[in-house]
């Protein structure tokens, strides 16, 4: 049985858990805050960065170190930088109550601005603010997924919203330049993806002025490269179609 003494143990501070259970076994590593995330983002790719020791615990807190026995029995080798490279990839991060309550909070707020800057009212063409569009959220009892993107649920809380209010993605305006004598066809299969023709200029080309959901560029980008072999052109002339001022509830 080890003993830890005031001179032995290993003191860690501003500590991020990650733990894996492994054989039966709990075994942890002690990263900085907020470092986790990057890593496995990619973001970070330098592991003195995020770990604050390349030993392998079974209770960071009480610092008490795995044995090696242990280490080969779960994971085949005794190769602690090895071993803390696989439960830092596949391992659960440890926040107490506090932590995960503040970065729900967080992460409500950061879907809401998402929405607030994508969307407009649909009638008047004006953003809502941030703080309306929380308000929305806490009405129709939003949960924040914590292992989903907060883009991915700002797509989603819209989708909810347009059941609820008035609002919808502020439209793209873009200028298409067409050959002549493929607009026809093109024209066609591009009319279901255009929300509106506000400019349509025949000479010797078309040249077309609309606006469009941003959801659809990518879909009608490749249409017009498709279609035209490469020879229309495809410019973004706003990436949002919105009026100035915030738009308020009624």
């Amino acid at each position: 049985m080890s003993i830890f003494t005031p001179t032995n143990q290993i003191r860690l501070t501003n500590v991020a858990v990650v733990r894996m259970k492994r054989a039966g076994k709990r075994f942890e590593i002690a990263c900085y805050k907020n470092k986790v995330v990057g890593w496995r983002s990619g973001v970070l790719k330098d592991l003195d960065e995020v770990l604050q020791t390349h030993s392998v615990f079974v209770n960071v807190s009480k610092g008490q170190v795995a044995r090696k026995e242990d280490l080969i029995s779960a994971f085949g080798t005794d190769d602690q930088t090895e071993i803390c490279k696989q439960i830092l990839t596949k391992g659960e991060v440890q926040v107490s109550d506090k932590e995960r309550h503040t970065q729900l909070e967080q992460m409500f707020r950061d879907i809401a601005t998402i929405v607030a800057d994508k969307c407009v009212n649909p009638e008047t063409k004006r953003p809502y603010t941030v703080i309306l569009i929380e308000r929305a959220m806490k009405d129709i009892h939003y949960s924040v997924k914590p292992n989903k993107s907060t883009k991915q649920q700002a797509l989603e809380v819209i989708k909810q919203l347009e059941e609820k209010m008035k609002i919808e993605r502020a439209h793209m305006r873009l200028r298409f330049i067409l050959p002549v004598n493929e607009e026809k066809k093109l024209k066609e299969k591009l009319k279901p993806l255009i929300k509106v023709v506000e400019i349509e200029d025949y000479n010797q080309q078309l040249e077309t002025v609309c606006l469009i959901d941003p959801g659809c560029f990518r879909e009608i980008d490749e249409l017009r490269k498709k279609e035209t072999k490469g020879k229309g052109s495809l410019e973004v002339l706003n990436l949002k179609d919105v009026e100035e001022g915030d738009e308020k509830f009624e």
